[in-house]
């Protein structure tokens, strides 16, 4: 047995006081799955150095970007992506926390137009609080979603920490010129999304006791969803830019993918698609704390046509997503050929265009009706 396998053993011990069945993980992190998220503009704070890397020619992508994962060139043509996601829960059952973290960080891979190669788990278990019981079920959640990908959860390292906290640091390969990118689109491209918005209102409603039981179903669903059509996507020459959604909602993502493709983009807010249930909740003000973290970080890069339902808009755009859809921008040439690939893949509901990246322009982000 090696050291990592060492880590993933559960110890044996007691069932920790008032700890049964009925446990609500959510109810143990005061953050929930993306939304654990440093805030943009502190996040800016922590990145910034007056530090000069060495240069390594074969380091493709790194910190010099706001890109998924970094990728680094093997030889014969390929290239290594390596990321690393983790966060506490965002949903009360443990083998689905498991599954969605996991399916989270393995979309990097994805969101990199990459294959998945192995998984290496990130566990932080409150052990005098929670069960081993509760965090072996993480772990097979975790095993589930890794034999969806194809690939083995081949060790990893836990500590006993303050809150739950569970991800995966994964690897993946892909052909160098296959390797996208979330800075590389230009004006003129069209913008598709993978997955409806709003998965982080539904989980402020969970967390809140508010849901209703056919939501809960909706939004398990999507957030355990592997984004496999990266992997396709990725060998087409017309997929000029890719990412995933995630922790700093379309909004922030999208921001990102067109500031550093030195543009700006068009979104037609009544093409968004949003997940069942999502309105009902926000007509109930119920809204993540991290949505208005991210807005202020973005709302001076927002601007909107008369008509736009600002204030839905405000609390759906920076919504954070957890295992978001792939955001990808387009060659006016290749849609068509897009189009088929995710009619062929189930993906028919997401194969309109949701926007279009412009020359720079005084708002980096224009929300048209």
């Amino acid at each position: 047995m090696n050291k990592t396998d060492q880590n993933l053993q559960s110890p044996e011990a007691p069932l920790p006081e008032g700890v049964g069945e009925a446990v609500r993980l959510t109810q143990f992190s005061r953050g929930a799955g993306c939304g654990c998220k440093i805030a943009p503009k502190v996040l800016d704070e922590i990145l910034k150095t007056n530090r000069v890397a060495p240069a390594d020619s074969k380091l493709l992508v790194g910190n010099s970007s706001k890109d998924d994962a970094a990728a680094y060139d093997i030889g014969n043509g390929m290239a290594l992506i390596s990321t690393t996601d983790f966060f506490m829960p965002i949903v009360d059952d443990a083998f689905d926390f498991g599954r969605i973290a996991s399916a989270n960080a393995i979309s990097d891979v994805y969101a990199m137009g990459g294959k998945p190669l192995l998984a290496i788990a990130i566990l932080g278990w409150p052990v005098e609080k929670l069960s081993t019981e509760l965090a072996q079920q993480v772990l097979d959640g975790s095993r589930k979603i890794c034999e969806e990908a194809g690939i083995p959860l081949a060790g990893g390292h836990s500590i006993d920490s303050a809150e739950p906290i569970f991800g995966l640091a994964v690897s993946g390969l892909v052909e160098i010129k296959n390797l996208k990118k979330n800075n590389t689109a230009k004006p003129g491209d069209l913008i598709f999304i993978t997955k409806p918005l709003g998965v982080g209102i539904l989980s402020t409603a969970q967390k809140r006791g508010l849901i209703k039981a056919e939501h809960v179903s909706v939004m398990i669903n999507q957030m355990v969803k592997l984004n496999k059509i990266g992997e396709l996507l990725g060998k087409m020459e017309g997929v000029t830019a890719m990412t995933d959604v995630t922790g700093f909602g379309l909004l922030g993502h999208l921001i990102e993918m067109a500031e550093g493709s030195n543009c700006s983009a068009e979104i037609n807010y009544s093409a968004l698609p949003v997940a069942d249930g999502v309105r009902e909740y926000l007509a109930q003000r119920i809204v993540p704390d991290a949505t208005y973290r991210n807005w202020n970080s973005y709302s001076s890069k927002t601007g909107f046509e008369k008509g736009v339902h600002v204030m839905e808009a405000f609390n759906l755009l920076p919504d954070p997503q957890t295992n978001g859809g792939l955001l990808i921008t387009v060659d006016a040439a290749a849609v068509e050929s897009v189009q088929k690939i995710f009619r062929e893949n189930r993906l028919e509901n997401f194969a309109e265009p949701i926007g279009m990246m412009t020359k720079p322009a005084d708002k980096t982000i224009f929300v048209k009706q």
